[in-house]
């Protein structure tokens, strides 16, 4: 699973993407995918989950796994750091003025838009209005499921713009058909304080926000989030990493969609599930990334029961 210059670094950290990749296609962590989480961390290798999802909806799968309360939640695609156990570590807002200013310029796609808030209690549960919405009909027709999933959770409110009258938001999104957020990102990135996260990524000097697509084609959808600037699960694993005493050498990284590669590109260690788009693939061929298993065939299990044989090798 790695080359020779991987095989002198070993893994003390692994990061794990959520939908996709840890869990399987009904939603859940698989008994192997759980077993190979325990084994690692007895062989003393920290766990870390980084997903697009909020604190709150990520812990509905989390919750239960026998999870230490000290292991680490990424959050928000970068956004929110917080402990299993609801501890916050960091947390990025975007600024208002900022906010306000991207309703207005996507103003053709706010049926698709959502802004989330971080309400997060101790007790790691949101309120509602952490997700705040205008309209319900596009987003129920994109992402249906997830709109009933997170109902008591979401506020209608009409304009949008009044509910940037308080605290600031950690995340915009944008949902539909990948042909549609498509032409929504390239809206987007017409003003120079925009920026696109992911291979080839846009550089701008002023960048205020950051784009993270993500791309499900089995059901065209896609999903661009806008986050403050200088957010991705890359940027976090690798803060993280840093306070821990962890060089990016030693880190894993699991992950099957374009929101994925920062964690993946930093990593010295990197499997691409998959189930992962095949341009993504592709590109992971021509980067020479592992492409593993997909997530309905316990791909994790696998990448971190190779990383753990590799680790046995060593000391025998």
């Amino acid at each position: 699973m790695q080359n020779d210059s991987q095989r002198s670094h070993p893994v003390r950290m692994i990061a794990i993407d959520m939908d996709g990749t840890l869990l399987g296609t009904d939603g859940h962590v698989s008994a192997r995918n759980l077993a190979a989480l325990q084994a690692a961390e007895g062989a003393g290798v920290e766990i870390v989950v980084a997903t697009g999802r909020r604190h709150s909806y990520a812990m509905r799968q989390l919750r239960g796994l026998g999870l230490r309360d000290e292991n680490v939640l990424i959050s928000s695609n970068g956004t929110v750091t917080r402990t299993i156990g609801a501890a916050l570590l960091e947390r990025n807002q975007m600024q208002i003025e900022t906010s306000r200013w991207l309703c207005g310029h996507i103003d053709e796609f706010r049926n698709a838009l959502v802004i989330t808030f971080d309400t997060v209690g101790t007790d790691g549960e949101d309120a509602r209005g952490s997700l705040v919405v205008e309209h319900l009909e596009e987003l129920n027709g994109s992402i249906g499921k997830w709109m009933a999933a997170n109902e008591p959770y979401i506020a209608q409110v009409a304009p949008i713009e009044r509910s940037l009258e308080g605290e600031a938001p950690i995340q915009m999104m944008l949902c539909g058909t990948i042909e549609r957020m498509r032409r929504a990102e390239a809206r987007l990135l017409e003003h120079p304080g925009v920026s696109a996260v992911g291979v080839n990524p846009q550089e701008h000097t002023a960048s205020e926000v950051a784009l993270h697509r993500t791309e499900y084609p089995e059901r065209d959808l896609s999903i661009v989030d806008i986050l403050p600037a200088g957010c991705s699960k890359g940027a976090a694993l690798l803060r993280l990493a840093t306070k821990r005493g962890v060089r990016a050498t030693e880190i894993l990284a699991i992950g099957d969609n374009w929101n994925d590669v920062s964690m993946l590109e930093m990593a010295g260690h990197k499997v691409l599930m998959g189930n992962a788009p095949d341009d993504l693939k592709q590109t992971a061929v021509e980067r020479g990334w592992f492409v593993g298993r997909r997530h309905d065939e316990d791909g994790v299990a696998e990448a971190i029961e190779a990383v753990l044989a590799e680790t046995l090798s060593r000391t025998t």
